[in-house]
């Protein structure tokens, strides 16, 4: 097989259509119906003929995710635990915004997307890593966390819509305007499929997501930075920077021992340069960690020096993990401070909080329930 359908481009498949005989239109009809329609297979592509469909199915792989579990409700926080082809789970995160999210409009939903299994670089306060680093996400698997949110809302809607035909309409509206690319993994550890994947969901014939309202997030990958920089592509930078100091980031995030603060400062002013982006200071805080009087300071002169916004995050308890979210006091008098250093800051108030919406719990949770119960078998 040549790979699955949802990690080519359509430069990629058109030599292919052409090579089989097939009209250049042929091409376009296929991506529709995986982009616009969003369907979950070749069979459900009725204006195909039948004998393409088959030569389809032997040279293209159609994968989709598996929904196993959905946490929240309509119009709030809903995390998706997803279950891939070997067997293995990840997670993504639908936040509709609110100011407080990247300033954007209120009526807006944004997706936030994982790019591995795991995670490698062993934040202290993270539940992705917990596990340890398993593997890559496919860009196909990457692409399809966009897709699968999409299908499960067609769903919905066909169901709210006394069963109108999912296909009745020819291009459903879109459910998701805003993807960040800061769920479970290092995305800039998973550089190729990463840009691949935001390329096939940035493209017309694809997602059709506009580069400026994709977010890439790092916990401070400086050489991955600057080639990203380099790309064509207006994506947005946030760093996870959750420590204004070298001090505090060491205690937190190992990466940080890497690429300490000097560094990553150097590559987001290089990023700043190609760009001319405002870049997001993603600030998580944490009791007793972070969230001093102390730490104000060099956070506005960092927020100065990069232009960068400062979004504060009320961390969001992990099990076996001893953290704890600082009281709304707290949140608030940090924010206040921020502010009148002249820092454009964000506080994000509740946002899953309740539904254990911080990135790799719901996996961490099901893979120890399905531990238990082999463990344990029922009786």
């Amino acid at each position: 097989m040549i790979g699955d359908i949802k990690s080519l481009f359509r430069e990629e498949l058109e030599p292919r259509f052409k090579e089989w005989g097939l009209p250049a239109y042929r091409v376009d009809q296929v991506l529709a119906w995986i982009y616009q329609q969003r369907v979950a297979g070749w069979d459900a592509m009725t204006n195909l003929p039948k004998a393409l469909r088959e030569k389809l199915k032997s040279e293209l792989s159609f994968t989709n995710l598996e929904l196993v579990r959905k946490q929240g409700s309509k119009d709030t926080t809903q995390k998706f635990l997803w279950k891939l082809g070997d067997g293995a789970f990840i997670e993504s995160v639908l936040i509709p915004a609110n100011p407080a999210l990247y300033g954007e409009a209120s009526d807006r939903n944004t997706l936030c997307v994982s790019t591995q299994v795991g995670c490698a670089y062993g934040c202290k306060f993270c539940a992705s890593g917990l596990e340890g680093w398993k593997r890559n996400l496919h860009a196909e698997e990457i692409v399809d966390q966009v897709l699968a949110v999409e299908r499960w809302n067609q769903a919905q809607q066909t169901l709210e819509n006394s069963g109108e035909s999912p296909l009745s309409n020819p291009s459903k509206p879109r459910l998701i305007d805003n993807l960040v690319i800061m769920g479970m993994g290092e995305p800039l550890a998973n550089y190729d499929n990463l840009l691949k994947a935001l390329k096939i969901l940035n493209a017309p014939w694809g997602g059709g997501i506009g580069a400026r309202k994709i977010t890439v997030s790092t916990s401070g990958l400086a050489p991955q930075i600057r080639k990203l920089a380099d790309e064509p592509m207006q994506f947005r930078l946030a760093i996870s920077l959750h420590g204004a100091t070298d001090d505090v980031r060491l205690k937190i995030m190992p990466v940080n021992k890497k690429y300490p603060l000097r560094e990553l400062t150097a590559a987001c002013e290089y990023y700043q340069e190609k760009k001319g982006r405002m870049i997001t200071l993603e600030y998580i805080l944490i009791a007793g960690v972070n969230d001093g009087q102390d730490q104000i300071k060099p956070l506005a002169q960092l927020a100065h020096r990069l232009h960068a916004k400062v979004n504060l995050i009320p961390y969001n308890k992990v099990e076996d993990l001893s953290w704890e979210r600082p009281s709304v006091e707290v949140q608030e008098k940090f924010l206040e401070n921020l502010e009148r250093q002249d820092v454009i800051a964000t506080l994000r108030r509740e946002k899953g909080h309740d539904i254990d919406a911080a990135c790799g719990q719901l996996r961490l949770k099901t893979e120890r329930e399905l531990a238990k119960a082999v463990v344990e078998p029922a009786v």
